[in-house]
Formats: structure tokens, sequence, C-alpha cells
């Protein structure tokens, strides 16, 4: 383990988490950084792992909502409404997500050139939508009803492939099914912990005969770096995209893509 190792992983943690709950693909980000830097894990497990991280931030920010949701669980039919609503739509990208994992780790992961596609690609997406004049009807990202939330699972599935985005594929939906924007957004937040949290432990359990100690200091800097960023601008987020909408993160999107297929032509 080089010191170089070390601080890559940094700098790819801070990656995940600045990118993790904007609609831009933090997993694409990522992919495409740790390929030019050169950085390379056992079973491309450091990618996966380091997004609880992230997600743990949202625990931290909305804890107090949380749980009192949870201690409401057994009376009050509207938190009941929010879980069930959550695990209705975690449930489409975790039945997908386990029956094409080895294909998504070492196809899909493995082509930059697919991710710069679907960067840009989904940033058009993003634009459009976001340009679309469309009147909300839910604006409580804790009160949607089943089946909108099953709907924005499906669209969640879609981001299996990197560089669509998690976060851009729920919003999309959301948006499209006539979600408020940072109803949109925050639905996005809460839903990104048990898919996280999933993804998390299946791929551990898939790849932890593979991981060494070293591999485990390198995946627990990331880790925590991408908490610290996360933590940074997860409030931001919300706030802004109400005000001002999606467009500047569909314009950064079709930039990186771009970019990446520039750079791959270039270096390989």
């Amino acid at each position: 383990m080089t010191l170089g190792a070390l601080l890559e992983a940094i700098l790819l943690g801070v990656i995940e988490g600045l990118t993790e709950f904007i609609p831009v693909s933090s997993t694409g980000h990522i992919l495409l950084a740790g390929h030019f830097l050169g950085f390379r894990n056992p079973g491309r497990t450091f990618e996966v792992l380091i997004q609880l991280g992230a997600i743990l931030a949202i625990v931290a920010v909305y804890f107090q909502k949380l749980w009192a949701v949870a201690l409401a669980l057994p009376y009050d039919p509207k938190a009941r409404r929010f879980a069930i609503g959550i695990v209705i739509a975690f449930l489409p990208a975790a039945i997908l997500g386990v029956l094409l994992h080895g294909f998504i780790k070492t196809v899909l992961f493995e082509t930059p050139m697919l991710i710069c596609i679907t960067l840009i690609l989904g940033g058009i997406i993003l634009l459009v939508v976001d340009r679309m004049q469309i009147e909300p009807k839910y604006f409580d990202a804790m009160q949607f009803p089943p089946l909108v939330a099953l709907k924005i699972g499906l669209f969640q599935a879609i981001a299996l492939i990197p560089g669509m985005s998690r976060s851009g594929s729920t919003i999309v939906g959301a948006l499209l099914l006539g979600c408020e924007r940072r109803a949109a957004a925050e639905f996005s937040f809460f839903l990104a912990m048990p898919t996280m949290l999933g993804a998390f432990t299946y791929d551990l359990l898939q790849n932890r005969a593979l991981l060494s100690l070293d591999d485990g200091m390198i995946i627990a800097l990331g880790f925590i770096a991408a908490f610290c960023a996360a933590l940074l601008i997860v409030r931001w987020v919300l706030d802004y995209v109400a005000q001002n909408g999606f467009a500047v993160f569909a314009i950064w999107r079709i930039f990186v893509g771009s970019l990446g297929l520039v750079a791959l032509a270039l270096f390989g």
C-alpha cells in the first residue's frame, strides 16, 4: 500500500461524497477518475462500498425525522405509508442488481466509453425533463402514493447502468410523475439508504475473500472521505434545486462525458 494509493482513495471518496446526491452519477465519476488514475481494487469493491459513507451523511442529517418515523410506525398510518413506499421503490433495483451483479461488475464497470455515453445521454434527458412544464401533484416526499413510489423504483433500476445516475434516474422519474422538485430530490435521498445499504452488504459478501488488510484500509479512507464530503453538500442540494432546478447538473454531465470521450481517444 503506497502513499499514492491512499491519496487516490481519499480523492475518490471526496468525489463520491460530492456527487452521490446530485444527478450526475457518482459511480460514473469515480469509475472514470479511477480509470485515468490507474486505480484498481479487487472485484471493484471500492466503488460500491464507499457509497455507504455518503449515505450515512443522509442518516446524520435526517436522523431526527427518521427516528420519529421509526417510533411512529406501530400507530401512524402516514409513517407506515412512507416506510412501505421506500421498500416498494427499493425492490426493482435490488432484484435486478442481484440477478445482474456479475455482468454489471465485470462488463459495465469496465467499459469507460459506455459510462461517458450514458453521462451525456442522461444529461440530455435531465435537461429536457427539467425544462418541461409539468404541474406538480406531490409535494411531500414522505407521502408519495405506493404506486408512484414503485414507478420511481423502476426508474432507479435504470441506474444499474453506470453513468445513468441513481439520483438522476429517480429524480427524472419523480418529475415525470408529477413530484415537486424538492420532494423528488428528497425522496431520492431517502431511497438511497436501503439501496446503498443493500449494495454494500451484497457486494461485501460476494467479494470478502478477495480483500486484504490493505484493501480494507483504502476502502475505510474512501468511506470516511465520502461521508465528510456528502455531509457538506447534502443540505445545499435541496435548497439549490428548489430554486434553480437541475439544468446545471445536466450540463455538467454532458461536459464530463464529452471530456471523458476525448480523453479516452487520446490516452485510452
